[in-house]
């Protein structure tokens, strides 16, 4: 029976060599993110082999140097076949590489459409860098995996909730935008919740002084545009 490890931390193992497999499985994928499948199955045909080895009594330091020279020759194998990437194939070659990296999940079929967006977030990225944290995906519920995109900047999963807006505009073409550090949206005060004012006066200038703020603001936008 063999197990998708794709998540080794939510497993709770108690048996040593289980709790190995799951260590190493942990080291890949924090190294390289993918593969944690594959590490686990060499890792356990390792250690079958070797138990034959164990029952006629061959001390174990004989069988981890045999690892360790095995380990160097596919090494020094892996330089050899290695395929240099320049600037020419480059895209090419990490469309396949995503393309791989998908062969094993749930969205294999639509391994060529996901690859071409993961390439393209990894482009937007500052190549220097490669923060990849800066990458988010924002889950909306129904619609099909051809519905997915890829957005070259910054999006926000907002709900539409006030009155009319069927009628409001969905889309805008180089909007000016404003950044304000006070909320225009109304919330309900909380259960039992009290609200004394002791001066209309001084309550009714701030929010007076407020609106015509925000109003100032929007004329001087509308003007520059």
């Amino acid at each position: 029976m063999l197990i998708h490890l794709s998540s080794p931390q939510l497993l709770d193992i108690v048996h040593p060599a289980a709790r190995i497999l799951t260590d190493i499985a942990r080291s890949q994928d924090a190294e390289v993110g993918d593969g944690t499948t594959s590490v686990v199955v060499l890792a356990a045909e390792f250690l079958k082999e070797s138990k034959g080895f164990v029952e006629e009594g061959v001390s174990s330091r004989v069988l981890v140097k045999g690892f360790r020279a095995a380990a160097r020759l596919a090494e020094n194998k892996i330089k050899e076949i290695a395929v240099k990437i320049d600037q020419t194939n480059k895209r090419d070659t990490l469309l396949k590489l995503a393309s791989t990296a998908m062969s094993s999940k749930l969205i294999k079929r639509n391994s060529v459409f996901f690859a071409d967006m993961v390439v393209n977030a990894v482009a937007a990225l500052d190549q220097d860098e490669l923060n990849e944290k800066l990458i988010g995906m924002k889950k909306v519920p129904g619609g099909g995996l051809q519905d997915s995109l890829f957005v070259n900047g910054v999006a926000f999963k907002k709900t539409f909730s006030y009155a009319g807006f069927e009628q409001q505009p969905k889309c805008f073409t180089d909007p000016k935008i404003v950044c304000l550090n006070v909320e225009l949206e109304l919330k309900s005060e909380k259960d039992n919740a009290e609200v004394r004012v002791e001066q209309v006066s001084v309550c009714f200038r701030d929010s007076l002084t407020l609106s015509l703020a925000i109003t100032h603001l929007c004329c001087r936008i509308t003007k520059q545009s």
